[in-house]
């Protein structure tokens, strides 16, 4: 892994899945509940669309249901993927009508909650909607990127050691050792992988980066452990792993404490730099609309006293503080 300097406003890592957009649980239920209010369709007889399901009057269709549903889990197993988000579906709008009957809408708690959900959704859609408008607007440059990178190269460090290796992978022990041989005789790496390694073009892209040590061919034990002792361009011994011969050659390495190539960052430098753009575009709005409304006389701030029971209107008090976080 690699440390990073402290963002502003935001956090990131490296050699992980980028960070999403998070709600409240109360937003995530209030936004659940929309969606499988506007899943029932309330379809007359004659209607000749497909259903999956039906509560009462309303009905679920298998086009709304293929909307809803992630295409990875589409793929990996769509009636499976289907009948859950049936069931769902059913379970959601039982309690939904459950607690229409019960009337809990009516319940003043309720009603509150109901009401901070609706605005922090519409908050997030104008969020959404500023930042679309803006997104044709916002490039990162490479130079944008280096320029970061040389800024903070001191907090980019390594806190293990990086390996770039190959992986070779063949059939039978002729076709390793044959391959081993050709390396030694300096044939390039990519015509050895393909004439003698099964999975070729995926060790070849796997050669081509750097790796954690703690990751690096760490599916086959004894072959990471060979990486952890032998020396650059050495090869490891030939080892049979379920059916198959295995062996790795260390081609580079970096240690712990040293800075990373600038390339293996920059397209999360850029992702960064990104969000932080964003991030200052719709704080930037906001305080627009502030200013706005102060100059409309729509909008009155006072101070607040702990020993005084009265509140002055202030001209004093302003957002120059308040930002806006991503």
């Amino acid at each position: 892994m690699i440390h990073a300097p402290a963002q502003p406003k935001h956090e990131h890592s490296l050699y992980m899945s980028k960070t999403n957009l998070t709600y409240s649980n109360l937003i995530a239920i209030f936004g659940l509940a929309i969606l499988f209010i506007s899943a029932c369709n309330t379809l007359r007889s004659g209607d000749e669309i497909k259903r999956l399901a039906r509560v009462g009057n309303e009905y679920l269709t298998l086009d709304h249901a293929r909307n809803q549903i992630p295409d990875f889990m589409l793929q990996e197993d769509s009636i499976g993927a289907l009948r859950t988000y049936r069931e769902t579906w059913i379970e959601n709008r039982l309690m939904l009508q459950e607690a229409e009957r019960l009337q809990l809408r009516q319940n003043s708690e309720v009603q509150n909650k109901i009401q901070k959900a609706q605005q922090e959704v519409l908050t997030q859609a104008l969020k959404e909607a500023v930042i679309s408008d803006y997104e044709e607007k916002l490039v990162v440059t490479d130079e944008e990127a280096r320029n970061y990178y040389q800024a903070h190269k001191d907090q980019f460090v390594l806190n293990e050691r990086f390996v770039q290796f190959r992986h070779l992978i063949a059939e039978d022990i002729e076709s390793a050792r044959a391959a081993k041989r050709e390396l030694m005789q300096a044939v390039p790496w990519p015509e050895v992988a393909r004439e003698y390694s099964l999975n070729a073009e995926a060790k070849i892209t796997e050669s081509e980066q750097f790796w954690p040590i703690s990751m690096a061919a760490s599916d086959i034990s004894i072959m990471n452990r060979y990486l952890k002792i032998i020396g650059q361009s050495e090869i490891s011994p030939i080892q049979r792993v379920n059916a198959n011969y295995h062996f790795v050659q260390l081609m580079e390495s970096r240690a712990k404490g040293e800075h990373p190539d600038l390339d293996w960052l920059m397209e999360q430098i850029k992702d960064w730099l990104l969000l932080d753009k964003r991030r200052r575009h719709f704080s930037s709005y906001v305080k627009n609309l502030y200013l706005k409304a102060r100059s409309n006389n729509e909008v009155d701030t006072y101070n607040v006293s702990q020993t005084n029971n009265e509140i002055q209107p202030s001209s004093a008090d302003t957002l120059q503080n308040n930002e806006t976080n991503e």
